[in-house]
């Protein structure tokens, strides 16, 4: 396998405007459960399906390509932000596009790149931030942002890098959760405190984010918003299916307008 390795500049990282420390500490911390489905990752695992096949289906359609193809995304250059482990860019690699990952934990990244390695996966992972991306001009037909936003400092900057790395006519793919006593009562109490899915203080509801806000920060940016589709958990079949319903977790197809 032959992999692109970067290293990413401790000092810039902790000062870019959308990191907060804290946050890359908490997941930088389990990073060597990334890939355990039964581990603190089991309720990531048990989500990925349902945005693997959000994902797929919508950048198809946006990029006119072969639904039953194998690897449909051929030829698309794809960032997946706040990589993790690499849960996402494994199959995004596989689906045929030309992946980066990036995280702003030094720790999920040397993971990535051992799963990667093992997998015989190409994917040029990199332990930096998106302001650092922005700043190198590369850019992107697609990027994933992916459980993220919720974790981010400010949130105008790190939409403000995501815009300027994708190109026009491109498109990203955002989940997120939302700021409702519902999803307090899921996602924190049930979700941390009571089924113990996640270790306590994994998420901070305040940081959670409105439709209504992630839409006005994607308008500040030139992005406009195509589709929001809810995710839904069903305790019965212990699997999460897309849903009309928002208030909790929720995806967002975003698309950049050509020139």
């Amino acid at each position: 396998m032959s992999e692109t390795i970067s290293g990413g500049d401790s000092e810039t990282i902790a000062d870019a405007a959308s990191v907060d420390a804290a946050e890359v500490a908490r997941f930088a911390a389990i990073a060597e459960t990334w890939w355990d489905p039964k581990g603190k990752m089991a309720p990531i695992h048990k989500l990925n399906p349902a945005r693997l096949a959000y994902i797929r289906e919508r950048l198809v359609g946006h990029f006119e390509r072969d639904p039953a193809a194998i690897r449909p995304f051929s030829g698309l250059r794809l960032l997946d932000v706040g990589c993790g482990g690499g849960l996402l860019a494994e199959p995004m690699r596989r689906l045929g596009a030309d992946v980066v990952g990036v995280d702003a934990a030094e720790t999920n990244i040397a993971v990535a790149r051992a799963h990667a390695s093992e997998s015989g996966l190409e994917i040029d992972y990199r332990h930096t931030t998106i302001e650092a991306l922005a700043a190198s001009q590369e850019r992107f037909d697609a990027v994933l942002n992916m459980e993220v936003v919720e974790h981010v400092a400010d949130l105008g900057a790190f939409i403000g890098g995501c815009e300027a790395v994708l190109k026009p006519g491109g498109a990203m793919v955002i989940a997120t959760l939302n700021r409702t006593p519902k999803s307090f009562a899921l996602a924190i109490v049930g979700a941390e405190y009571v089924l113990r899915w996640l270790p306590r203080g994994t998420h901070n509801w305040r940081k959670f984010v409105k439709p209504s806000e992630l839409g006005r920060a994607l308008r500040d940016h030139g992005l406009a918003i195509e589709d929001l589709t809810g995710l839904v958990y069903n305790p019965l079949n212990d699997k999460w299916t897309t849903s009309r319903d928002l208030d909790v977790n929720y995806m967002a197809f975003v698309s950049k307008a050509l020139p």
